[in-house]
């Protein structure tokens, strides 16, 4: 038998093509030496291959065409091997896929012909929130299998927060805002079609026996439903769609704010939001065990209190207007008439800051005290603060919140570190915390926030920053008679986060505050109504405003003050 001629296959690694249509001839070569053996492997003929770098080889070199290198080839080869088995084993998978599909599907046409009714010789269900557990209204059957007690048969209606099937066995979480309750599904009902196609987020309405969890097992609360008889009421989107894939535990910030609808569905961050409801009934009840009076101030205003820099301004039939930074201005004009006033309103700072306690709509929770001293307005402070601590965690919902959320968290010690602007600028000094430039800190310099919180964070308890210059606090605070320099102004700092609180004494004589008016370049024409009440019996009296969503992020230990809201609102976020 005459001898095979080898055949040559050409690759050139700069100019070849690696595509079925290739010939693999020294006009049309192969791009890669794999390509070309995959294509030829498994042919009769014998094959021989020839390389070259003809646009980046040396020289005259570059256009002759060399056998490829033993080792070369043999790489080639392992490679070649390791994608065929892969591609084989992947062949494999998809064939036992599809087998399961259609397995699955003729399950799922079976499962349509399935019926379940409610068995009316049953006692009428009683509808409950999950979180409900009146023993007067639902008693448990008990786990022992020796008592003959019944359970209250109950109604509940929820979505499914945990879904998990077992044979014959379907374990669903059930959520409502107000608890979880896990329900058994077990035999015909764990056949039907909805059984079988439930998904996440599913909402149901679900009937059964209150049960105790059998020794040894777990279950919110220690307690489950054993059904009878379910409804699916709104179908949950699955697969490519599914909650799960809409903001998944590792996507990136954006997707998480994108889908802040969706996000709040999760027991973090309604643990938040729940905290935020606690702690604002807190504060108001705080507020009238004081003795203040809750008032509404109007968020359209046409003045200024906190810089016109960060004023979101609009056209307010044809005159211009703002959207307030802070309500301080009008709760001022409240004392005479209604005493010591509070609000909880939004503000709004249009700062292009997208730092992790910045946001540009946040809840103010502000108070003005009249006939005052500057110690008066911090015993307030740490008063209103502590007690709205004490009564969040005697709220056992809260309290449950809070220990999910920030287990370590521990209520303030009082009194409160009470440090003069001047002595923390020797302390930053001390400890070798530079300015904004990189220099020492010096009188007059404005503390930056990193600096701010790492003096914070090192001190670990909450400090009363009091006594800034008058140069780098707002027009109406009111100067220290001891040293003019300074303010009779506070900030009052949390660890973890810094500045929660900024309040101080304000200007109450009348000649002095149209002094800060022309010091600051201020038209005080539109301030008449502000500047009255220092005509009209004039007092000492002082305020603050607390920013909620930064008190939350402390309690909460929470990274950011945009978990700590609804739906957060910064530069360039203002949807959904």
């Amino acid at each position: 038998m005459a001898a095979v001629t080898p055949k040559t296959i050409y690759v050139d690694e700069d100019v070849g093509r690696d595509a079925d249509n290739v010939a693999g001839t020294q006009e049309d070569p192969y791009k890669t030496l794999l390509h070309a053996y995959a294509r030829h492997v498994i042919s009769p003929e014998g094959i021989s291959y020839a390389t070259r770098k003809s646009a980046t080889g040396d020289g005259d070199d570059k256009l002759d065409w060399k056998p490829a290198a033993k080792s070369a080839l043999k790489k080639v080869a392992n490679l070649y091997e390791q994608q065929r088995k892969k591609a084989a084993r992947e062949q494999e998978l998809q064939a036992a896929r599809e087998k399961e599909n259609e397995k699955r599907k003729l399950a799922l046409e079976e499962a349509k012909k399935v019926i379940i009714t409610e068995d009316s010789s049953l006692p009428k269900a009683v509808k409950i929130k999950l979180d409900e557990k009146d023993p007067q209204v639902v008693k448990l059957r008990p786990a022992s299998k020796e008592s003959d007690e019944k359970g209250t048969r109950v109604r509940v209606l929820g979505r499914v927060h945990r879904l998990r099937s077992q044979k014959d066995v379907i374990f669903v979480t059930l959520y409502d805002g107000y608890g979880f309750l896990q329900c058994v599904l077990t035999g015909t009902l764990t056949k039907t079609f909805d059984a079988l196609t439930l998904t996440q987020e599913t909402s149901m309405d679900i009937r059964g026996e209150m049960c105790e969890v059998p020794p040894k097992q777990h279950a919110p609360d220690n307690r489950e439903l054993h059904a009878d008889y379910f409804e699916v009421i709104g179908k949950a989107a699955g697969a490519e769609e599914a909650i799960t894939t809409r903001v998944a535990p590792d996507a990136d910030p954006q997707t998480f704010l994108d889908n802040r609808h969706l996000v709040i569905r999760g027991e973090t961050a309604s643990s938040v939001l729940k905290v935020r409801a606690a702690v604002l009934r807190a504060f108001r009840q705080a507020y009238v065990e004081t003795r203040l009076t809750e008032v509404s101030p109007p968020c359209m205003v046409q003045t200024q209190v906190e810089g016109g820099a960060t004023l979101f301004s609009f056209d307010y039939y044809g005159e211009q207007a703002y959207l307030t930074q802070s309500s301080q201005l009008y709760l001022e004009t409240c004392l005479p008439s209604l005493g010591d006033v509070f609000c909880v309103a939004p503000s709004f700072r249009a700062e292009k800051s997208l730092t992790r306690r910045h946001l540009s709509e946040y809840t103010h929770i502000e108070a003005e005290l009249d006939f005052i001293t500057f110690d008066d307005l911090l015993n307030h402070l740490e008063t209103v603060m502590c007690r709205v601590i004490d009564l969040v965690l005697a709220d056992p919902e809260a309290a449950k919140a809070i220990q999910h959320l920030n287990p370590d968290f521990r209520a303030p010690q009082r009194p409160f570190l009470r440090m003069r602007y001047s002595d923390a600028i020797d302390w930053l000094r001390e400890h070798d915390i530079p300015n904004e430039e990189g220099e020492p800190h010096k009188f007059g310099d404005d503390i930056a926030e990193a600096a701010e919180r790492k003096m914070t964070d090192i001190i670990n308890r909450p400090i009363f920053l009091t006594h800034f210059p008058v140069e780098i606090k707002a027009f109406y605070m009111q100067k220290e008679r001891a040293d003019p320099r300074v303010t009779e102004s506070v900030d009052c700092l949390m660890p973890g986060v810094g500045e929660i609180v900024g309040g101080s004494m304000r200007i109450w004589d009348y000649e002095e505050l149209l002094q800060a008016y022309k010091r600051e370049g201020i038209d005080p024409a539109s301030y008449y109504w502000y500047i009255d009440q220092r005509k009209y019996g004039t007092s000492p009296h002082g305020g603050y405003g607390l920013g909620l969503e930064r008190f939350l992020a402390w309690l909460c230990n929470r990274w950011t003050v945009r978990e700590c809201c609804l739906y957060p609102r910064f530069a360039g976020r203002c949807k959904p």
